[in-house]
């Protein structure tokens, strides 16, 4: 246990038990414990292997690799279509947890030999994402932002195409390309 993450726990209302019980679970299988995006992470030697967080509806078990996982038992779940890699076990209750314990145990570990063979998820390249309409215009229209955006990361990309792409009407599509064109020019991500 690290006590840096130990008030994750200390502050969890809805879910304490069950959280303390995926805790147990992942500390059995010789992870190391770590503080991520604020939530309890598990590694094997400095690689994210999978972690602990919490929503309004259940918590869960995220595998960073999760789509190399065989899923023998059909329980992973790919939280959107835009995820690539990682992959949920949602729990309701502590019983599921209980119940599933050898279970998520074996996933950990076929997790941590996927880590250890080096596997990899073949990731869609930016170029497969779909661009809008309104940002492909602005992009045509200014060669400083076109520049400004291929200089940009690859994740830095793909989240300004998904973010631009998600929303249903232009109207929108376009307020969002307006407000982060300054972001982009100042190579920066959407987060950043």
């Amino acid at each position: 246990m690290n006590p840096k993450v130990d008030f994750y726990f200390i502050k969890a209302k809805k879910w304490q038990e069950e959280i303390e019980a995926l805790r147990a679970i992942a500390l059995d299988c010789g992870l190391d414990e770590e503080l991520k995006w604020g939530c309890p992470c598990y590694t094997l030697a400095g690689s994210n292997i999978v972690l602990i967080h919490v929503f309004k509806d259940y918590c869960a078990f995220l595998f960073f690799k999760g789509a190399l996982l065989k899923d023998a038992k059909k329980i992973l779940i790919q939280q959107t279509e835009q995820v690539q890699a990682a992959r949920q076990i949602r729990f309701t209750g502590v019983k599921e947890i209980t119940k599933l314990e050898k279970t998520l145990k074996a996933y950990i570990h076929e997790a941590i030999e996927v880590e250890k063979a080096g596997l990899k998820v073949p990731l869609k390249k930016t170029k497969e994402f779909p661009m809008p309409d309104e940002f492909k215009e602005r992009l045509d229209k200014s060669k400083e932002l076109k520049a400004a955006f291929k200089a940009l990361t690859p994740g830095r990309q793909r989240g300004y195409l998904l973010y631009f792409s998600s929303a249903k009407q232009s109207k929108t599509r376009e307020a969002r390309v307006e407000k982060y064109i300054p972001y982009i020019l100042d190579g920066k991500g959407l987060d950043d």
